[in-house]
């Protein structure tokens, strides 16, 4: 048997799997699987790149809105021996498929509890801990601007000081909508990116796009500011991953 075709098959079913799945949860709720197709590995690694940074020191992690787990197999990959994961997840099923990711990851083998999954919304989680990395896989142009700005306040709460938060959003999605949503959701539409602007204003650390990911997307990073720091608007660096 070629043990690498065999591999290589699994990992084709995998995505076809989380394929059909995420145009499933789609149908049934657009506004809160805020996709058609799992993160590609470009967009995955862009999320999860402040967590290699960090290089061996153990860390505290939060993924929120991981959906059916494909950025969540790249973190767990990525994090430093004695790290512990947070995942947060608000659609029922999806939770229910990364707590089957968590059981079965080979990285996880025994030690599984440094991994726990949470069925909640975020604005709702309270583990107690601070986090050195928060990754967001959250559909913000699907909801409304005082939720956005809800979220976002939670997530630099639940930050260290230093910490990074990493978040994305589709290219073109603004003119998608220009062309075919209602006024009404227009304006819901914009209102949230300024909500989305004023955070990248203050916080804001670097700018990367995921041309090869289907649709392309940018990839932001936030900081929050270290006590002695004063929050600014600082130059946003603009690179390119295929």
């Amino acid at each position: 048997m070629d043990h690498r075709t065999t591999s290589h098959d699994r990992v084709l079913a995998q995505r076809n799997a989380e394929g059909w799945m995420f145009l499933i949860e789609a149908a049934r709720d657009l506004r809160t699987t805020g996709a058609v197709a799992p993160s590609g590995r470009a967009l995955a690694r862009l999320l999860t790149d402040p967590v290699q940074e960090h290089g061996a020191r153990p860390l505290n992690v939060l993924e929120a809105g991981a959906g059916t787990g494909s950025v969540t197999r790249t973190l767990v990959s990525r994090l430093s021996p004695g790290s512990r994961l947070d995942i947060v997840e608000a659609n029922a099923r999806f939770a229910a498929r990364l707590r089957h990711l968590v059981r079965t990851h080979p990285r996880l083998a025994g030690e599984g509890e440094r991994v726990r999954v949470h069925h909640a919304p975020v604005e709702q989680l309270d583990t107690g801990r601070p986090y050195d990395v928060i990754v967001s896989g959250l559909p913000f142009t699907n909801f409304t601007p005082a939720q956005v700005d809800t979220i976002m306040k939670r997530y630099m709460e639940m930050l260290h000081p230093g910490g990074v938060l990493t978040y994305f959003a589709y290219r073109g999605t603004r003119y998608a909508r220009a062309l075919t949503a209602s006024r009404t959701e227009a304006r819901r539409h914009r209102a949230v990116e300024e909500v989305l602007a004023g955070y990248r204003r203050r916080y804001a650390t670097g700018c990367w796009t995921a041309w090869g990911n289907l649709p392309p997307a940018d990839v932001w990073q936030l900081r929050r500011p270290t006590r002695a720091s004063v929050p600014v608007a600082p130059a946003i660096p603009s690179a390119v991953v295929r």
